[in-house]
């Protein structure tokens, strides 16, 4: 069977991904909110369902990628820096998060943060 959606990014908040939703639609691309009427009932189990899930059509996934990527937040580092990879010299990272084990996944803010960068796929842990 053919897969017929991508999911482009996942968010933990219902009103984070409406600002992209809305420019995706202004280029033209179908979009659909996976979970987000649960997420409106209940935002507390974000974590436990992996957020609300953007998803285009298979067709669109270059040009979503694209505009996408042109209004993406990279991570920044505590002083607002953008974070750099020590790999390949990149400023495009977004914090990721393993969650291994049963304490991370009830706990996940006591995970210690790391960084992965979309260039070349290291991840790091701050300095």
């Amino acid at each position: 069977m053919k897969q017929k959606f991508y999911t482009l990014a996942s968010f933990e908040y219902v009103a984070d991904v409406q600002i992209v939703k809305g420019k995706l639609e202004s280029e033209g691309i179908s979009v659909f909110l996976r979970d987000e009427n649960t997420l409106n009932s209940d935002p507390l189990i974000s974590n436990a369902i992996g957020g609300v899930k953007l998803q285009v059509y298979i067709e669109d996934k270059e040009k979503a990628v694209a505009v996408y990527d042109e209004i993406r937040a990279y991570a920044q580092d505590e002083n607002g820096n953008p974070v750099v990879c020590p790999n390949c010299k990149s400023q495009k990272s977004e914090a990721y998060y393993v969650r291994k084990g049963i304490f991370y996944k009830l706990f996940p803010f006591f995970e210690p943060r790391k960084y992965k960068c979309l260039n070349c796929g290291i991840i790091t842990k701050p300095e």
